[in-house]
C-alpha cells in the first residue's frame, strides 16, 4: 500500500485537471510521464500532441470525444491521445469539468493489458477512482461542479 494525494494542475474555465502523487515520490504522475518523454526525439512530437489535447481540455472542457475508453465498463479511465500515437496518458474522467491525470507510457501492445506497465497505470487509477465514489459514499469527498474537495490520502 502507497499513500497518495490529489494535487491540482490547472483550473481553467471549463475544465479542472488534477493528477496523483505518491506521498514517498518527488513527482507527481503526470510530472513522471511528462519527464519520461520530453527529451525523447521518437517521443516528443506525441507527447507534444498530448500537451496540445490538454490544453484543448482545459479550454473546452474534458468533452468524451477528446479521449479513448480504457479500462472497465463501471470506472472512468480514458487515455489520450484518440489519434494514432505512440504514447498513451491514462486518466479518470470525472465530468466534462473534472479530469484526473495518471501516468502512461508507449503503446508496445494491441491492448493495455498485455503491457504489464500500462497495465500498473490502469490498475493504479481503476482503484484510485474506487477511493473517490467510496469518498463521496462516506462524505469525506465532495464533489462540485469543477472542483473535487478532500482533505484525505488516498490508500493504494
Amino acid at each position: 500500500m502507497s499513500n497518495a494525494e490529489l494535487v491540482l494542475v490547472n483550473q481553467a474555465k471549463e475544465c479542472t485537471l488534477y493528477t496523483i502523487q505518491f506521498l514517498s515520490d518527488d513527482e507527481t504522475e503526470f510530472e513522471k510521464f511528462y519527464n519520461k518523454f520530453k527529451d525523447e526525439v521518437d517521443f516528443n512530437p506525441d507527447l507534444m500532441r498530448i500537451v496540445g489535447f490538454l490544453n484543448k481540455i482545459a479550454d473546452l472542457g474534458a468533452l468524451e470525444r477528446f479521449f479513448r475508453p480504457e479500462g472497465k465498463m463501471n470506472d472512468n479511465v480514458v487515455a489520450l491521445p484518440v489519434v494514432t500515437s505512440k504514447l498513451r496518458l491514462y486518466c479518470l474522467r470525472l465530468s466534462d469539468k473534472i479530469l484526473i491525470l495518471g501516468n502512461g507510457g508507449v503503446k508496445k501492445s494491441k491492448t493495455y493489458e498485455q503491457d504489464s506497465e500500462l497495465n500498473g497505470y490502469v490498475l493504479t487509477l481503476q482503484k484510485f477512482d474506487n477511493l473517490i465514489k467510496e469518498g463521496i459514499r462516506n462524505k469525506t469527498i465532495v464533489i462540485t461542479k469543477n472542483t473535487i474537495k478532500t482533505d484525505k490520502n488516498f490508500d493504494l
